[in-house]
């Protein structure tokens, strides 16, 4: 089971390390309690006005506030009249964050320090260039520092969970066939085909003379098919669609998944059969289908494993939250928002 996960679907705000790791404004997977290295002397030396809580006297700030409402909104504008509702929520998800810091913090994890280093440059991979990255940063007021006490931060916890509560969580067969029964309809397939097909492509700056030079092009194409041409080799050859390399071949998919006159033409014909030439958006196709499935439903032999790591996801969860809920109890936490 992946720490990511669990952690993810616990509370947005616990995890870091990815969230720094997008180049758009979804900001995903690992999402984060913003606490800095420094977060307890010089650079948080905060008056009372810039602390939105205090969990055992540990300060939450303004700071970590508006990172975390960004985290929360993934770039989503929200109107005045809500502001305060998200406020409040992104609060209450620092201050749980908080409470499994500080009772994960005294574990011992070994090599953490490499850990780290080895998270944080796997998150570098993700940009095309160091200022990609940086700017970033800068975006959620963040340092190169501040990532990595969250990163430190996002690993103490993640096993923190991992030795806690994972090991007493089980789920039996009859849990997942009980899941099964009661959500049939998540797991029924539409009726799908595969099918080959060669792209004489157009782009939006195509002339009205290009697209007649492409239909051409595609119109011959399917005329050497017709007298006996072999698909997967002018594909190979003439097809400007990546599936090229492969023939032509896009494996299976099902209704909704390409554009309207390129389905129409594809469930209309029959295993073996070729269209006439297609015009989509993406210019000139030849389509050839080789085989076609009717609805079903998914044999539950084949999404026995998921479903038990679902469930497991959702039951470590509760324990979590039901954790978190016990430490409230008895935590010291003053919530400061106006």
């Amino acid at each position: 089971m992946k720490k990511v996960i669990m952690l993810n679907r616990f509370i947005p705000s616990v995890l870091i390390a990815t969230l720094c790791f997008s180049a758009s404004s979804a900001f995903a997977d690992d999402l984060g309690k913003a606490k800095s290295a420094e977060a307890v002397s010089p650079a948080s030396a905060l008056v009372a006005s810039s602390l939105v809580a205090r969990v055992n006297g540990t300060p939450i700030s303004s700071l970590e506030l508006r990172r975390a409402k960004k985290v929360l909104l993934r770039g989503q504008e929200v109107p005045p009249e809500q502001q305060a509702t998200v406020d409040r929520q992104a609060v209450e998800q620092l201050v749980s964050a908080e409470l499994l810091y500080q009772a994960s913090a005294k574990q011992e994890i070994k090599d953490l320090e490499a850990q780290i280093d080895a998270k944080i440059a796997q998150g570098k991979t993700r940009f095309k260039n160091p200022e990609d990255f940086a700017a970033t940063l800068k975006q959620i007021e963040m340092t190169e520092k501040d990532l990595r006490e969250y990163t430190r931060r996002d690993l103490l916890i993640s096993n923190f969970i991992e030795a806690t509560f994972v090991p007493k969580v089980t789920v039996s067969d009859a849990d997942v066939k009980a899941f099964y029964a009661a959500n049939r309809d998540k797991f029924t397939q539409s009726e799908s085909a595969k099918a080959s097909h060669i792209l004489i492509g157009i782009d939006g700056t195509a002339t009205a003379e290009d697209k007649v030079t492409a239909r051409e092009k595609a119109e011959k194409l399917r005329k050497e098919l017709a007298g006996g041409a072999d698909f997967a080799l002018l594909a190979k050859n003439n097809s400007t669609c990546p599936s090229s390399k492969q023939g032509g071949d896009l494996g299976f998919f099902g209704k909704g998944q390409m554009v309207p006159a390129f389905e129409k033409a594809t469930f209309a014909l029959k295993p073996g059969e070729m269209s006439e030439v297609v015009e989509t958006q993406f210019g000139y196709h030849i389509i050839k289908l080789t085989e076609k499935k009717g609805a079903e439903t998914v044999p539950l032999k084949d999404v026995q494993n998921k479903i038990e790591n679902q469930l497991k996801i959702q039951k470590v969860n509760e324990a979590v939250q039901q954790f978190v809920s016990e430490k409230r109890k008895t935590a010291t936490v003053e919530v400061l928002l106006k």
